[in-house]
């Protein structure tokens, strides 16, 4: 189930990717890089910095092919998708919290200090959509809109609250990831977001 979740967020972010850089009006190549980039790169990126090498999506050749597959749907269906942004938003907002809590574990794995683990599970649900934002010439929206990444970091302090309490794996993972979910679904429906700092 966890797998799956995890495919599913990766095809999310594959087609949030490619239809951003369609309306950037990219070509073929473009819009592909754009697509992988905001599908793993947040992943990469943890991997890296862990010292896990090969990275991934190079140990396991179905996120590549999620990738291709959802770039072409991305072309085939481009009009279509525009009508079915708020079910790419939910496949997007179960991405977020799959996302965190394999950073999570990841980090638990190499026996990090949780504020550590809380930065790899933010990393990897995220910065694929920061290194798509500056690609295409835009500054990231978790930095300027919504408060994306707040939810991670709260989910991430949830998961080690509960974890805690020697809560089963499975009630562990379920309950963070709804509650994120969640979460996110109230920001966006009440478009909460974080004020804006200025000099004056």
């Amino acid at each position: 189930m966890f797998h799956t979740l995890d495919i599913i967020g990766t095809m999310a972010f594959a087609l949030s990717g490619a239809l951003t850089a369609m309306n950037k009006r990219l070509d073929p190549f473009g819009v592909f890089i754009i697509a992988f980039v905001t599908a793993v790169g947040g992943g990469t990126l943890r991997d890296i910095l862990i010292g896990r090498t090969p990275v991934g999506w190079m140990r396991d050749i179905n996120y590549v092919y999620c990738i291709i597959l959802g770039y072409f749907l991305s072309i085939v269906f481009r009009k279509k998708l525009e009508y079915l942004r708020r079910s790419l938003f939910l496949f997007d907002t179960i991405g977020l919290g799959v996302f965190t809590l394999i950073g999570l574990e990841k980090g638990l794995e190499n026996n990090l200090n949780p504020l550590i683990c809380i930065s790899l599970g933010t990393m990897t649900a995220c910065f694929g959509g920061v290194t798509r934002d500056i690609l295409c010439n835009e500054i990231p929206v978790i930095f300027r809109k919504e408060i994306y990444a707040t939810i991670c970091i709260i989910g991430g302090i949830l998961f080690f609250v509960l974890k805690y309490f020697n809560l089963k794996d499975d009630i562990l993972y379920l309950s963070t990831s709804l509650v994120m979910i969640f979460i996110r679904l109230l920001a966006v429906k009440n478009r909460w977001s974080l004020p804006p700092l200025t000099r004056n």
